[in-house]
């Protein structure tokens, strides 16, 4: 029979894995915040290569732990989930910055940066909830996930104001296929963000 102190030491693995899947992520999302803001740069791409690579690195220990562990401290399929949404926020991010980086000097008009802002905040949010299963506190995940919902509006409500710049009847086709792409792939970010914030709050429901 495992011991408590087994168990309990498989699950700081698994929380502190965890904890450094989102805290790359999120990483992501400063570099991302950054690099909007001061237009006068040229891109850099290697804060974004870096957190991804940390992600992956969490990724890969975090599915080798569950191949080895025979206790884990929540469901599998949990942190499975977990790792795969956290997975996929600086993968988003990713994305958009090397497609800003081949692009930016056909964006010179468009101000990226305050939603950028918004999904650096969410981004937060998602470390924030994820440290928090350490303890299973349902009441602050609940304020948490309150609080990742309102940035999540937020955000939706400057991605509208970038779209009527998309309709706005001052730009060519092609302009508004770029910007659409830019703004979709944005938008998908917080989603992402908000993916993960949802699958650590139905954890915290399940083991509170």
């Amino acid at each position: 029979m495992f011991s408590l102190q087994t168990i309990f030491g498989q699950g700081k693995q698994f929380y502190a894995l965890l904890d450094e899947a989102a805290k790359a992520a999120h990483d992501s999302t400063v570099a991302l915040y950054e690099m909007l803001s001061d237009r006068t740069r040229a891109p850099v791409l290697d804060a974004f290569k870096l957190a991804r690579q940390r992600e992956r690195d969490a990724s890969e220990k975090i599915s080798q732990a569950l191949v080895d562990s025979f206790i884990t401290p929540i469901e599998r399929e949990d942190i499975e989930a977990l790792g795969s949404a956290l997975y996929k926020i600086p993968k988003q991010v990713e994305r958009f910055a090397d497609r800003f980086a081949l692009a930016h000097h056909r964006l010179e008009g468009i101000d990226f940066a305050p939603r950028a802002a918004m999904l650096e905040k969410a981004a937060a949010v998602v470390v924030e909830m994820v440290h928090e299963l350490h303890k299973m506190r349902l009441e602050p995940m609940k304020r948490l996930s309150d609080k990742l919902r309102v940035i999540e509006n937020e955000a939706d409500r400057l991605i509208l104001e970038l779209h009527r710049d998309i309709y706005s009847g001052n730009l060519d086709a092609s302009e508004m296929f770029l910007l659409k792409e830019f703004f979709e792939i944005l938008e998908k970010a917080i989603d992402r963000c908000r993916e993960a914030g949802v699958v650590a709050y139905e954890i915290a429901l399940k083991n509170s």
